[in-house]
């Protein structure tokens, strides 16, 4: 009981900062505050310092989404097009998610619109789409699929990872897929019999390493035999995308317990 209501209150606050979160903007004032004193107040003020802070009604993602579409019906692709689309990205909108809300738009608001509005929307998500080419060329290398974002255990992972169940009949069998550098924490693969995990490499180069041995680099068709009870990580190198089947060894009282992360220190010894 106690436990719901900690919950709930932390729900009502979290909504009552939310409501309250006001945006701040100077840009009227930086470059109109001499020249036109109003309507800089307006703009910084009432616009952003009002209209944009009513959080409880919309959320400042779903007012950046309005505003680029917007903008780009009028064909105003200019310098506060290209800030209303960092605003977006900033506010949580993602790569797949511009892209068809432009593609959406393009039929209502005009296809060459369309066409300058995706030509700033690419450099603003620059880097994700650059992310998406590679993982899409790393699985074409490969057989099993990437997955989707490995978000449930993310916390013990340093850097993307991505998850593909392959089986759950007989012995659970996962795709794991890290972006270069990724890894995934110390961790032990707890057990009173049996239990552990075998790892096997599907594409990519990688590494698995046992708390006081040397790292062993895992290529496609390497066998890892993980003992339970054992302090480990594995994940990929520096240099490339990598993934390996992960088989959960059936046992008795199995558990598994995440530790620290691998220290960038530690990680950046392995060899090149």
């Amino acid at each position: 009981m106690k436990k719901t209501i900690s919950i709930l209150l932390f729900s009502i606050l979290t909504l009552n900062v939310m409501a309250q979160q006001k945006i701040v903007q100077t840009a009227g004032g930086d470059q109109l505050g001499e020249f036109a004193p109003e309507f800089a107040r307006v703009n910084d003020d009432i616009l952003f310092g009002e209209v944009w802070s009513r959080n409880d009604l919309l959320s400042l993602r779903d007012r950046s989404i309005v505003t680029v579409v917007s903008l780009m019906s009028q064909g105003l692709t200019d310098s506060s097009f290209m800030y209303h689309l960092q605003e977006a990205k900033k506010n949580g909108v993602t790569r797949t998610e511009i892209a068809e809300i432009l593609t959406h738009a393009a039929f209502y608001a005009g296809w060459p619109k369309a066409w300058a509005a995706f030509k700033m929307a690419k450099e603003v998500w620059t880097e994700e789409t650059v992310a998406q080419d590679a993982k899409s060329a790393f699985q074409r290398q490969m057989i099993f699929p990437v997955g989707e974002p490995n978000t449930a255990y993310a916390q013990y992972f340093t850097g993307n990872s991505y998850l593909a169940p392959i089986s759950s009949s007989q012995v659970k069998i996962s795709n794991v897929t890290f972006e270069p550098r990724c890894r995934n924490n110390w961790h032990i693969h707890k057990a009173a019999e049996g239990g552990g995990q075998m790892l096997i490499g599907v594409a990519g180069r990688g590494w698995y390493q046992e708390e006081g041995k040397p790292a062993q680099e895992i290529l496609p068709g390497t066998v890892i035999h993980i003992p339970a009870n054992i302090k480990h990580w594995h994940g990929a190198a520096a240099d490339s995308w990598f993934a390996h089947l992960a088989f959960e060894i059936p046992g008795k009282d199995t558990s598994n317990e995440w530790l620290e992360p691998v220290a960038d220190e530690e990680y950046n010894k392995l060899p090149k």
